[in-house]
């Protein structure tokens, strides 16, 4: 197979990945080629083809598609992900002024059909017929990552229709440190700390992971109690007060305390995650979501 196809893997970003993907253990056959497949999740996510349609030059559909969807299972997307940060970070290559939005995906009419394994009580009954169950439910499942049910696999109903909402965390280079799906309806400040608890970059050498960020900008979507409550805990925060925040603040006086600060040239850097943003939008399986599975 020939190298150098536009979207595919340079050497170089290979030679970063190689030494941390999973290897064979002789009992359950060889893997296919990585860089292969891995080109092929690539070309998918940018163009937004359906899986079976992938160009055979990246080998079985739906061999690229099961390593997709087990790696995105069992966290080795995050692992990968982690590394390739630990090395920037050894580097000094990570802006740890960070800033914390979110934006909503339209989901595809194909994303609409990932089935919840019913209870086993009623496995076989004539409900387990139904075709998909929980489809339109807009409840969080406590399923693992790669389980049914519309709640579980991120998507709800929103202002905008069927959506999924990304949650994300943005160094000041406009990478992304962590990122959380949720359904479309999900409000942002419900995600926040989630979103910061998320944020992991391993020491290549002896010493815990960098979790805290020197700087956290955000817009007025996060202006709450509990977020600001947990940011007391020593982070620098750029984040405007809410209208209604400040004129009840106001209506009590000496008792509704300070205004929190705000850093306007602080704030001005917020760009950094809209432009993240816009980066992985440039994937069109990002822009609009075609996948049943979250």
């Amino acid at each position: 197979m020939g190298r150098g196809e536009r979207g595919d893997l340079s050497d170089a970003e290979w030679e970063r990945l190689r030494p941390f993907l999973p290897v064979s253990n002789g009992r359950c056959g060889r893997w296919r080629d990585h860089r292969q497949v891995i080109d092929g999740i690539l070309h998918r996510v940018r163009t937004g083809v359906h899986w079976r349609d992938l160009p055979q030059r990246f080998g079985p559909w739906k061999t690229v598609y099961e390593r997709h969807r087990l790696w995105s299972a069992d966290g080795t997307w995050e692992r990968l992900l982690q590394q390739v940060q630990a090395a920037a970070d050894a580097a000094g290559a990570i802006d740890w002024d960070i800033a914390v939005d979110s934006t909503i995906v339209r989901a595809h009419q194909h994303a609409a059909g990932a089935r919840i394994d019913p209870p086993p009580a009623l496995a076989g009954s004539k409900g387990d017929e139904a075709g998909t169950p929980g489809r339109n439910s807009v409840a969080e499942s406590r399923r693992p990552a790669g389980g049914g049910g519309a709640g579980g696999e991120g998507l709800g109903r929103s202002r905008s229709g069927f959506t999924s909402k990304i949650h994300l965390s943005a160094d000041g280079r406009c990478r992304p440190l962590s990122l959380i799906i949720t359904p479309g309806q999900r409000a942002d400040c419900t995600q926040f700390i989630a979103v910061l608890e998320k944020i992991r970059v391993p020491r290549l050498g002896l010493g815990r992971p960098r979790k805290k960020p020197d700087s956290i900008a955000a817009d007025k979507g996060y202006s709450n109690g509990p977020c600001r409550q947990y940011l007391r805990r020593g982070i620098r925060h750029t984040i405007p007060e809410k209208a209604d925040s400040q004129a009840a603040r106001l209506r009590k006086g000496s008792r509704g305390g300070r205004p929190p600060g705000l850093d306007e040239e602080r704030y001005k850097k917020r760009n950094t995650v809209e432009r993240a943003i816009n980066r992985l939008k440039n994937s069109r399986a990002v822009a609009t979501r075609y996948d049943k599975r979250g």
